[in-house]
């Protein structure tokens, strides 16, 4: 499935591209050639020929057409779990099952629930910002402070231990190389995932105030959810919430240091709406999930003037439809001003990220945080010399050294 009968396979463009050096926030420049050919583009992901979906308008076709499902765990599968036996993952579940498994997790993620939480992510911002100055400069922003703030919100929000944070961060950078052989990320999500059925059972043993024992008391002991598919998903919230704000932050920093007036304005304002709309603008601008979100086409169904045949395989190029000229004006251009509603960083329609609004809080809360606590940040090297992470499914920097 997803696998064309292409003879030339390994002439195709490997998807995702890799950012220039000189303009790491621009997507690849091929995206926009991409963009303006007819029809649709062939590319290698993951070892298979898919078809990239780069328009904008195309891309929200692609994810609403009842045609074309999110079940391609046959593109997107380690090897980990597999089989008929393997717990269901609602991200890769079309609906009813997929709304039937996302409607246990949402009350977590309500907007009260996450408005709730600002004033300890506040807290959570400042105190490793403490720590970070009284360890001195220069200080590498990804482990002092983007990765730890989205990492204990997310341990705390489903009941992991924070102490464990070491683990499951090694896990999920390995399974988030795109380098990394198969079997070697099997063995990493394989290991996850054991870690995680044995916090489901320590939870049925002794519930607390959180999602997984609220999982296990409300769906696992009545029957209604396996232990293995509660595991699963908790594998998933955790990876997902730590990984995608994390380095959203640490981008965003380095994109607002490269656009200082950008940087003042954000740290000067005092008004909700104008951070909340910096925030969106930076979603769209940086759009870090660049090689994640597949589809398979169930029947032949017609997308962006081509036709997808039953069982072919498509990726989202939400950075490209991001960027598309017909969704917003001068799209390489930041403009915290203007308006990114309706932007594709989360993707779209019913499997839009279940924990957008616990992210938009973080990021709300981190950026105009740590510009308003460190007036005097600066990048400590050039930003020729920081490493992009091209070779992640999540884009972003791998260490990120700042003074002040």
């Amino acid at each position: 499935m997803g696998t064309a009968t292409n003879p030339n396979d390994t002439d195709l463009p490997v998807f995702p591209g890799e950012r220039a050096a000189r303009c790491p926030f621009n997507p690849p420049a091929e995206y926009a050639r991409w963009r303006e050919e007819e029809g649709l583009r062939q590319v290698n992901w993951n070892g298979h020929t898919v078809w990239a979906v780069s328009r904008y308008e195309d891309i929200k076709t692609a994810m609403t057409d009842p045609r074309i499902s999110a079940q391609a765990l046959a593109l997107q599968s380690n090897g980990a779990h597999e089989g008929p036996d393997a717990p269901d993952i609602f991200p890769r579940m079309d609906d009813p099952g997929h709304a039937r498994l996302r409607r246990m997790l949402t009350k977590d993620f309500t907007v009260r629930r996450v408005d709730a939480m600002r004033p300890r992510i506040e807290e959570m911002a400042n105190g490793f910002i403490d720590k970070m100055v009284a360890k001195g400069s220069p200080a590498d922003l990804v482990p002092d402070y983007a990765l730890p703030i989205p990492s204990l919100v997310i341990s705390l929000l489903l009941g992991v231990p924070y102490t464990d944070h070491d683990f499951f961060q090694k896990i999920t950078a390995t399974v988030m190389n795109m380098n990394v052989p198969r079997e070697e990320k099997a063995q990493a999500s394989r290991e996850f995932f054991g870690y995680m059925l044995e916090l489901v059972a320590r939870k049925e043993r002794e519930p607390g105030d959180d999602l997984i024992s609220r999982l296990v008391r409300e769906h696992v002991q009545t029957g209604e959810l396996r232990r293995e598919s509660a595991a699963m998903n908790g594998v998933i919230l955790l990876n997902a919430g730590h990984e995608t704000t994390a380095n959203m932050i640490s981008l965003a920093t380095v994109a607002l240091l490269e656009n200082p007036d950008m940087a003042s304005a954000l740290r000067d304002t005092d008004d909700p709406k104008a951070i909340a709309n910096a925030v969106e603008e930076l979603l769209r601008y940086l759009t870090i999930v660049h090689s994640l979100v597949a589809r398979v086409a169930k029947e032949d169904v017609e997308i962006g003037g081509r036709l997808i045949k039953a069982g072919e395989g498509l990726i989202m190029n939400l950075p490209a439809g991001n960027w598309d000229p017909d969704f917003t004006d001068r799209p390489d251009t930041l403009d915290i001003d203007r308006s990114a509603r309706g932007h594709l960083a989360f993707g779209y329609g019913v499997h839009q990220c279940l924990g957008q609004t616990l992210a938009r809080a973080e990021l709300q809360i981190a950026l105009p945080t740590l510009l308003r606590r460190l007036p005097g940040l600066r990048l400590a090297v050039p930003i020729e010399e920081i490493r992009f992470r091209n070779d992640m499914s999540i884009y972003g920097v791998h260490e990120l050294p700042v003074t002040w």
